[in-house]
C-alpha cells in the first residue's frame, strides 16, 4: 500500500509517498480501505518531531482520522461487513491507503455523503462534542466563547453549540473567517486581530456574562478568558497555537469559582475513545441527515501534495478542513 512517510525531523520537505506492507486486522478489528483523511495540527508537530505519538503507534506515518470502505474483518469482529462505509479517529498511520482499527471505533459514514466530506467529521467533530459536554457541560441558554472559530474543531463546535441552543461569541483573526462562521450560526465575532479581544466581547454583550470557553489558543488567552467569565464559568483548552505557557491570577480563580480543564483525544484508553464514538453516533451524526450540521471543508488535496497541504496549515489561512484523498 502507498502510505506518507515522515523520512525524518523537519519541515514539509521531509514527507514521501512510498510503499509499506498493508495491516491484518487483530482480534476484533476491522481493516478499512481508506478513501480520504484529513490533517491536523498534530500532524504538523509530529512531522517537526515534537509529537510523541502514543505507544504501539507508528511513528513515520501520520494522520489521526479516516473515512473508507471495510476491506477485511478481524476474528471476532461482527459489527461490521465488507464494504460498509465507515469514518473515525486512530491513535496514528491514518495517512495510508490501508489501516487496522477495533470495529467500535469505528462510525457510519452519513447517508449520501462524499468521502472528502466525511473525512472532515471524525476528529474535530468527536473533539468539538467531548469538550463542550464531557468537558464543559454546557447547557442551553449559555454563552460559549470559542476562539479560532475558523478553525477544524471552532467550526464543529460552532455548530453543535447552536445545534444545543447556546449562544456563541467567536474570535478570529481576519474579518473573512468571522464572516464565514456568522454563516454556519456564529451570534457575535470578535476580530482577534485588532488587539484587547476581551475589551471587545465586553462591549458586544457586557462584562462577565460568557459561560464557558472553547480554548484553541492557549497562551495568553487564558487572561482574557478568565476575564470574560462569569460566576462559575468554565474553561477547555484544547489547542496550544499561541503558546503553552501564561501568567495567571490565581485569586480571580477563588472568587469567580472557576473551572479549567484540559483535553485531547489521541492518547487516552480504547474504551474512553469508543464511549465518545459512541455518544457522536447517537447524538450527532442524525444531524449530519437531517442538515442541522455540516463538514466546512477549506481544499482538497491529492495525498500526493502532502506537502502543499502542510504549507497550506501552517499559513493559518483556512476555515475548516483540509481533505486529503487518494486517487482512483
Amino acid at each position: 500500500m502507498k502510505a506518507v512517510i515522515i523520512t525524518r525531523p523537519g519541515g514539509p520537505e521531509v514527507l514521501e509517498v512510498q510503499e509499506r506492507p498493508k495491516p491484518e486486522p487483530g482480534l476484533g478489528q476491522i481493516r478499512v480501505r481508506v478513501r480520504a483523511s484529513a490533517l491536523n495540527r498534530a500532524d504538523l508537530m509530529q512531522r517537526e518531531g515534537n509529537y510523541p505519538v502514543p505507544a504501539g503507534v507508528s511513528a513515520d506515518i501520520s494522520g489521526m482520522e479516516y473515512t473508507g470502505e471495510v476491506d477485511s474483518l478481524g476474528a471476532s469482529a461482527t459489527l461490521w461487513k465488507t464494504g460498509d462505509r465507515v469514518m473515525g479517529i486512530i491513535g496514528g498511520a491514518g495517512h495510508a491507503e490501508f489501516l487496522c482499527v477495533h470495529e467500535r471505533e469505528a462510525m457510519p459514514v452519513p447517508k449520501g455523503m462524499s468521502w472528502e466530506d466525511a473525512a472532515a467529521i471524525p476528529e474535530v467533530f468527536l473533539t468539538a462534542y467531548d469538550a463542550l459536554f464531557n468537558r464543559l457541560a454546557l447547557r442551553t441558554g449559555e454563552t460559549l466563547l470559542i476562539h479560532a472559530v475558523g478553525s477544524g474543531v471552532g467550526t464543529a463546535a460552532l455548530q453543535i453549540a447552536r445545534a444545543a441552543g447556546a449562544r456563541v461569541v467567536g474570535t478570529a483573526r481576519s474579518a473573512d473567517k468571522l464572516g464565514r462562521a456568522k454563516k454556519l450560526g456564529l451570534d457575535v465575532g470578535i476580530d482577534a486581530s485588532r488587539g484587547d479581544w476581551p475589551a471587545q466581547v465586553e462591549a458586544a454583550i457586557g462584562a462577565q456574562r460568557v459561560h464557558a470557553v472553547v480554548d484553541l489558543v492557549g497562551g495568553n488567552y487564558l487572561e482574557g478568558n478568565v476575564r470574560v467569565l462569569a460566576l462559575r464559568g468554565r474553561i477547555v483548552v484544547v489547542g496550544l497555537t499561541g503558546g503553552a505557557t501564561a501568567p495567571f491570577n490565581l485569586g480571580v480563580l477563588l472568587v469567580k469559582r472557576l473551572t479549567i480543564v484540559g483535553t485531547t483525544l489521541r492518547g487516552r484508553p480504547l474504551e474512553e475513545k469508543i464511549a465518545v464514538t459512541r455518544d457522536l453516533s447517537e447524538h450527532i451524526l442524525p444531524l449530519f441527515d437531517a442538515g442541522r450540521l455540516k463538514p466546512v471543508v477549506d481544499r482538497v488535496f491529492a495525498f500526493d501534495e502532502i506537502r502543499a497541504a502542510h504549507k497550506l496549515m501552517e499559513s493559518n489561512e483556512t476555515f475548516g478542513k483540509i481533505v486529503l484523498a487518494w486517487q482512483p
